[in-house]
């Protein structure tokens, strides 16, 4: 097991630098200036405008810029006149003075991402990282609160399903699952709010919490009426798209001779649908989850913006909105570290869920 996922984290890497130059290639292809965005100046001078692109390092070529964002600058550096210290391959130019003060403001160094360093936010005016890491935790709080609910409700109706084939409860969670696959999550989270926000005034309309006052949110079980809403609406895609799995694979289980067996032998319903049967009709919920933690990780956007929860998804709303590229980008190898994470955590399950698979 060790071997192999040591073996997936090496195969990952090539899709991982695969991801980095399309993500970056959409960047530098995307309309608009990053001067302009970064320095908002309307009577900025052409000389004072080229001076700074050359000294950002956008008007160099694609793969220049790529591998500064990449690695940063040190590969850009030399030692030109022997005296031990690295020279700039770049010539210092004038730098723009934003607030009038006399003192002009540096840009910005970029030390690359594989370091760890994503670059400073262009409206925060904050290390992406920072950014991130701030709006983590709301996100994670989100997406395992959703998980956990699918899981909890869906797998279950799933086997119910298939145990009920063919009667009432079977045909109206296929119904549901059908419904709540097909709903979109705005206009769901919008008709949630507004019956149990804005007329029975049951939940808040939005937010994660009131800060106390230290400015931090209270404990979470204080909390959860603002997390009730948006976990409904999270986890109600999640909660079709398991049932729906689940009975079919469940199905193909009980026509097992194994089960048969244990019917003959005597063995309970209960025992024979959810311990032997359940346990091996959960392939498909493993391979489901690797692209559910992408969404959890990323954040979701769409139920973060309706519900104004201040997670992940929401700042890359808002960023691609204001075009801070950076925070931007930075959301973008975090989704795809969690896509990689995900899939090879699916891998895992299998051999966790039915022990007959081998892994080599």
């Amino acid at each position: 097991m060790i071997k192999y996922i040591i073996r997936r984290l090496v195969q990952s890497i090539p899709t991982f630098f695969g991801i980095t130059v399309l993500s970056y290639l959409l960047l530098w292809l995307a309309p608009g200036s990053v001067i302009e965005r970064l320095y908002f100046a309307p009577n900025i001078k052409a000389e004072t405008r080229a001076q700074l692109a050359a000294q950002l390092g956008i008007d160099d070529p694609f793969h220049i810029q790529y591998l500064r964002w990449l690695l940063g600058d040190d590969w850009l550096r030399w030692d030109a006149d022997g005296d031990g210290i690295a020279d700039s391959a770049f010539t210092p130019l004038a730098q723009l003075d934003e607030d009038g003060d006399g003192i002009p403001e540096a840009p910005g160094d970029n030390y690359g991402i594989l370091r760890g360093d994503f670059g400073v936010s262009f409206v925060k005016k904050q290390a992406v990282m920072d950014v991130l890491l701030a709006n983590l935790p709301a996100t994670l709080e989100l997406g395992i609160a959703a998980i956990l609910t699918a899981i909890a409700i869906g797998i279950p109706v799933g086997v119910l399903s298939a145990v009920t084939r063919g009667r009432f409860f079977d045909n109206a969670s296929r119904v549901m699952a059908v419904i709540f696959d097909a709903v979109p999550n705005f206009w769901l989270g919008y008709i949630l709010l507004f019956i149990f926000a804005v007329e029975l005034r049951w939940v808040p309309v939005g937010g994660r919490c009131v800060p106390n006052l230290y400015g931090l949110c209270p404990s979470l079980f204080e909390r959860l009426i603002y997390l009730l809403l948006p976990t409904i609406v999270f986890a109600a895609g999640f909660i079709a798209l398991f049932s729906r799995y689940v009975r079919t694979s469940t199905l193909e289980v009980l026509n097992q001779d194994y089960i048969r067996t244990a019917r003959a032998k005597g063995l309970a319903p209960q025992v024979v649908n959810f311990r032997h049967a359940m346990r091996n009709a959960m392939i498909p919920v493993a391979t489901l989850l690797g692209p559910i933690i992408t969404n959890v990780w990323a954040g979701a956007i769409v139920i973060e913006t309706v519900f104004a929860w201040p997670g992940v998804g929401r700042i890359a709303f808002n960023s691609a909105i204001q075009q801070d590229y950076p925070v931007v980008m930075g959301i973008v190898i975090f989704a795809s570290l969690g896509t990689i994470l995900g899939f090879l955590l699916s891998d895992v399950l299998y051999v966790l869920i039915d022990p007959r698979i081998r892994i080599y």
